[in-house]
C-alpha cells in the first residue's frame, strides 16, 4: 500500500489480517506469557452493515501491568512454561513488563482490541479489577496509570480516556478515544523508512499502533517484537 495515498485507516478485513499477525507474531517472541487470543461475536459494534466481516476482537485479560513487574517480581509465579529457567523468567519480566500473578495486592487488568467500524481503526478497550471481582473506577485507574499517562489525563481528562458501553458485552469499560489515531498512525508509518520504500505493511500495523497506545496503560511492546521480520 502506498504511504502518500494511505489515509491511516483500516478496513474491517484488513483489522482482522492484522489481529492474525499479531497474535503469530505475540506468541512466537512472547511465549512465556498469556497469548492474545481472538475472541468470536456474532453481534456487529457500532452500526456495521450486515457485510462488516470482523465478528470478534482480540483481548488479553488477567494481568498486572508493567508498574507492578519489578516491584512484585518476587511473588509472581513463574508461567506454566517447562523449558524457561526462572532466571530466564526474570529477564522475561524485566524486557517485557507484562506478567501473569495471582497476586491479590494489585489490579487486574483486561484488554480488548476492538475495530471501530466509524473511525475505521482499532480501539483499545479496557478495565480493572482486584482479585476479588471489585472494579476499579476512573480515579483509581489514574492513580495506577503511568506518569505520563496520568500527566495527559489531566489536561484532557475524559476526551483522552472515555467509559462507554463495551461493544459486545454491553457491560461499562474505559476505552482510549479513537480519535486522531488515523493521523498519527500515518505519520508514525510515513517516518518508517522501509515503509516509505517498500509501502505500508497491514500485517505490521497492530504492532506499531499498539507500541504506542499501549503505553498509555503501562503496557510496553518490547524491542525484539519491533525489530523482528
Amino acid at each position: 500500500m502506498d504511504i502518500l495515498s494511505w489515509d491511516g485507516t483500516l478496513s474491517s478485513g484488513d483489522f482482522r489480517l492484522a489481529a492474525c499477525a499479531f497474535m503469530q507474531k505475540w506468541k512466537s517472541v512472547m511465549s512465556a506469557f498469556p497469548p492474545w487470543s481472538w475472541v468470536p461475536c456474532p453481534k456487529q459494534p457500532w452500526g456495521a452493515s450486515a457485510s462488516h466481516d470482523v465478528e470478534g476482537y482480540l483481548s488479553l485479560e488477567n494481568i498486572i501491568l508493567s508498574c507492578y513487574a519489578q516491584e512484585e517480581h518476587d511473588e509472581i509465579s513463574c508461567p506454566q512454561k517447562e523449558e524457561t529457567s526462572c532466571s530466564e523468567k526474570e529477564e522475561l519480566i524485566d524486557i517485557a513488563t507484562l506478567v501473569q500473578s495471582n497476586c491479590s495486592k494489585v489490579p487486574y487488568y483486561d484488554l480488548h482490541i476492538i475495530y471501530s467500524a466509524s473511525y475505521r481503526v482499532p480501539v483499545l478497550f479496557f478495565r480493572a479489577y482486584y482479585s476479588d471481582g471489585e472494579p476499579l473506577g476512573f480515579n483509581a485507574i489514574e492513580k495506577d496509570l503511568p506518569a505520563h499517562s496520568a500527566k495527559a489525563l489531566l489536561d484532557s481528562k475524559w476526551t483522552f480516556i472515555t467509559q462507554e458501553e463495551h461493544p459486545y458485552l454491553n457491560r461499562p469499560w474505559f476505552k482510549l478515544h479513537p480519535c486522531g489515531t488515523s493521523e498519527w498512525m500515518k505519520l508514525l508509518f510515513h517516518v518508517d523508512v522501509s515503509v516509505a520504500k517498500n509501502g505500508v505493511t497491514i500485517e505490521l500495523y497492530l504492532l506499531s499502533w499498539l507500541s504506542v497506545v499501549g503505553q498509555v496503560v503501562g503496557l510496553r511492546i518490547p524491542l525484539e517484537m519491533l525489530n523482528q521480520p
